[in-house]
């Protein structure tokens, strides 16, 4: 039996697939030793970035336009930066702070972001929607809402966006840093009462209760930064109150340093107990100068310029790559999404993207695509059909592309493992 495989070591064979093809006619006849040419078109883990970059662009909208409402490049930058997106992520985040989102109340950005959404969706990208319910970012017209009154106004933008983005966005970040947010004392917000009042877990009740029952078919991810003890005290809570949720988000902004892999490890044991997917939602890798350790909140460290710098773009290089494989080696962790695609518009304007300010890539962004685009990926492959039409194809579980004499047919080959699979050609 001909066989196409991609060699992986055996920290990734729970991310391999044998798919064992049947290749045939419209009329059912097998397709007996014919050449076939069978090439990857598609990661089921998800690699994600941010798509800030792209509002603008994908809203027709010029230099003057809104385009850096969410930060992000510069309208002009960013249709140089599509094909190199494109060319490692199949997943997308998109800004839903309430405060940018619905400046003024009952006049939501709706639009222009579904517009963005199905631009990502027509492009290949799947869309994560981020986030339903966050203390940080709440619109300042929410602070005149009485007391009792926010809950219901809260209830009802998570009703609508699940609802307006039904046809577009699948997941969500239901509730982000709900640790933190009954104690958060930055800055006035409506939120953090409501949140004082209702206690963590039925804040998190909130959320994701409101959202699943606007639409039961949602993913809905608890996000958050705090790796302590209490976020895994928050999960037990929540999961013994019978609140489902579909993943758990786990931040990782290095901006003080790259975690290694012991730590990195660590953390993702103590959150895969819960046997849930385990989702990396918010990755940072600095290529410049580190924030000094004695910082407690990121937010305090603001620096007039913080530039990207040979060592340290090397130093990035070199550590996302370790990261990556430690996450993809890991069983329980289903996505791995990157904060910030370029420099331009980086949170705390730290050098954190894999592209520079004028739209070049750095060596991280090569190490990255090596890693997902060569190790992680069966290249075009010929082979010939045995008498009963059959080849089979091992290689990271994904989507593949099967074509004899110009005609093709896309396979799911998604759930690692073994599968078998009939493909109608010609």
């Amino acid at each position: 039996m001909n066989v196409a495989s991609r060699t992986a070591g055996p920290a990734f064979r729970h991310r391999m697939v044998r798919g064992d093809l049947t290749l045939v006619t419209r009329d059912g006849e097998p397709l007996r030793g014919r050449p076939v040419t069978i090439e990857q078109a598609g990661h089921a883990f998800g690699f994600g970035n941010i798509g800030f970059d792209f509002i603008a662009l994908a809203n027709d909208e010029g230099g003057a336009s809104r385009a850096n409402v969410f930060g992000g490049a510069a309208a002009d930058l960013a249709p140089s930066l599509v094909e190199p997106w494109f060319d490692l992520y199949n997943l997308v985040t998109l800004p839903f702070y309430w405060r940018a989102f619905e400046p003024e109340r009952g006049r939501p950005d709706t639009e222009r972001l579904h517009r963005t959404a199905q631009w990502f969706i027509d492009r290949g990208a799947k869309v994560k929607g981020h986030p339903l319910v966050w203390h940080t970012l709440a619109p300042r017209w929410l602070l005149d809402i009485p007391t009792d009154e926010v809950e219901q106004v809260v209830r009802a933008r998570i009703r609508r966006e699940v609802t307006d983005f039904a046809d577009v966005i699948q997941t969500w970040d239901a509730i982000n840093e709900a640790v933190i947010l009954p104690v958060f004392d930055r800055e006035p917000n409506a939120i953090t009462p409501l949140g004082q009042r209702l206690g963590r877990v039925e804040t998190v009740r909130l959320a994701f209760d409101t959202a699943r029952a606007a639409r039961p078919s949602v993913t809905l991810i608890l996000n958050d930064f705090d790796m302590s003890e209490a976020y895994e005290h928050l999960i037990e809570a929540c999961l013994e109150a019978g609140i489902a949720i579909d993943g758990l988000g786990l931040q990782s902004h290095m901006h003080q340093g790259y975690w290694g892999e012991e730590r990195t490890l660590a953390v993702l044991e103590r959150f895969a107990r819960f046997g849930l997917p385990l989702h990396m939602s918010e990755t940072t890798l600095l290529s410049g100068h580190l924030m000094p350790p004695e910082i407690e909140d990121l937010n305090d460290y603001q620096v007039p310029e913080w530039p990207s710098t040979p060592e340290g773009e090397e130093r990035q290089a070199d550590e996302i790559v370790r990261h990556y494989t430690t996450l993809v080696a890991h069983p329980a962790v289903s996505s791995a999404t990157y904060w910030g695609f370029t420099d331009n518009g980086s949170w705390l304007g730290a050098p954190s993207g894999i592209v520079r300010a004028d739209g070049t890539p750095k060596p991280a962004y090569h190490a990255l695509r090596r890693l997902i685009k060569d190790e992680w990926w069966l290249a075009p492959t010929t082979l010939v059909t045995d008498d009963g039409g059959r080849i089979t194809v091992e290689g990271f579980a994904g989507d593949y592309r099967v074509s004899i004499d110009g005609a093709e047919a896309l396979v799911d080959l998604g759930q690692p493992g073994t599968v078998e699979r009939q493909v109608v050609l010609v």
